[in-house]
């Protein structure tokens, strides 16, 4: 039992950490390189897709693990984060920002599948789901305070007596990347006590495992098209501002803190395939209502209601667990998962922009709802599956 605790409470700070540095960045990122680097949108436009290269290397996360065990790149990741936020600080140049960018996405794009790995390999079928929600309320907790420390600090808050001094963009991007540092060394030195981890690794991408790369395509699709067009419509429709928008994120993580670990008990009782079923039925009514309702605060319940189902997807997560021939298998095939979601993130934006651009702004999410639908008769092929012992984790 302690074992387990000290497993749980090292993946909770290591996630705490990464997505903490990681919301730091995603919040300041756009304005720093405006206003600190007069940085041009077609540059901007490379910079982001650049930024998804990792992603697309994440199969060689199942290769890196032959070397490394999976806590020591858990580790190593929430480090790289740090470090990029530090590096796109000090940049004076394009060059720079892009470095810095491009160390910051490594660290983001091989935490997750390393990190749900552990959970899978090191937890038995009914405890899995519980510990995903759990960590993923710890990672909405943290983008809470990442937001939080972007409202106090980048220009400062007068209050009454209490005054904060603006910091700006450097200066947040420095103590904050400091702080996720500083976080990396504890998750690097408790992951120490599980470096052992002696049993052999595979690569193996079996045709058994079709139904789980086909749900994680269409997972990243439904997210993709969401992600990209949701706040659009906000903004160009009903000319919401930074704020609003800031302030819908806050909300949606602040339910989240709350709802994730609920979500994952939720998997733990009914099972993966009802889960899902329920999960695209409800996204089929998120879709038709951004596709057709002309009500902005309805569609702000939408979007809450839509990240919600999103934190479903761990329950594919689980479901790989229940398939898989051994638990050696799992971390190439969720690293393979990774590769696949950010196929989707090359393809899905370009499409469901063209759709509203020959057709109408409803059409990317009509497309959205044609994809619940053949989502959801892909999750009525889900059957129990095996059940796999757990790696035990042994100490250094």
């Amino acid at each position: 039992m302690n074992d387990t605790k000290r497993l749980f409470r090292t993946l909770a700070v290591a996630n705490f950490f990464l997505y903490l540095g990681f919301n730091i960045w995603w919040a300041v990122f756009n304005n720093f390189a405006v206003e600190e680097l007069g940085v041009r949108p077609d540059q901007i436009g490379f910079i982001q897709s650049l930024r998804e290269v990792p992603g697309l290397m994440g199969f060689a996360l199942g290769f890196l693990v032959l070397l490394l065990s999976e806590m020591r790149v858990m580790g190593l990741s929430v480090l790289l984060v740090g470090l990029g936020l530090v590096i796109s600080g000090g940049a004076d140049r394009l060059s720079v920002l892009m470095v810095g960018t491009l160390v910051m996405s490594f660290g983001f794009h091989f935490f997750y599948p390393s990190n749900s790995s552990v959970v899978l390999m090191a937890t038995g079928k009914k405890e899995a789901p519980k510990v995903l929600g759990r960590l993923r309320s710890v990672s909405s907790f943290a983008a809470v305070i990442g937001t939080l420390v972007i409202w106090i600090f980048v220009d400062g808050v007068q209050i009454g007596s209490l005054s904060v001094p603006a910091w700006g963009y450097r200066t947040t991007l420095y103590v904050m990347g400091g702080v996720v540092i500083v976080g990396s060394f504890f998750a690097i030195h408790n992951g120490r006590h599980y470096g052992a981890q002696r049993q052999r690794r595979k690569v193996a991408f079996r045709r058994d495992y079709w139904l789980y790369y086909l749900l994680t395509f269409v997972m990243g699709s439904r997210r993709h098209i969401f992600s990209t067009f949701a706040i659009f419509l906000l903004v160009q429709a009903h000319g919401i501002d930074v704020r609003q928008t800031a302030t819908l994120f806050l909300v949606n993580n602040l339910i989240s803190t709350y709802a994730f670990a609920r979500l994952g008990k939720l998997v733990a009782r009914f099972g993966e395939r009802k889960v899902l079923t329920l999960n695209f039925i409800g996204l089929i009514g998120v879709f038709l209502g951004y596709a057709y309702v002309p009500y902005l605060p309805l569609l702000c319940v939408f979007f809450a209601l839509d990240h919600i189902l999103l934190g479903l997807n761990l329950a594919v997560d689980s479901y790989l667990q229940k398939i898989a021939h051994t638990p050696e298998e799992i971390t190439s095939n969720i690293s393979l998962a990774q590769t696949i979601n950010h196929i989707s993130a090359l393809v899905v934006p370009v499409l469901g922009g063209i759709l509203w651009e020959q057709i109408a702004p409803s059409a990317p999410f009509l497309a959205g709802v044609g994809i619940a639908v053949v989502s959801l008769v892909l999750v009525q092929f889900i059957r129990p599956g095996r059940s796999l012992e757990p790696i035990p984790l042994p100490s250094d």
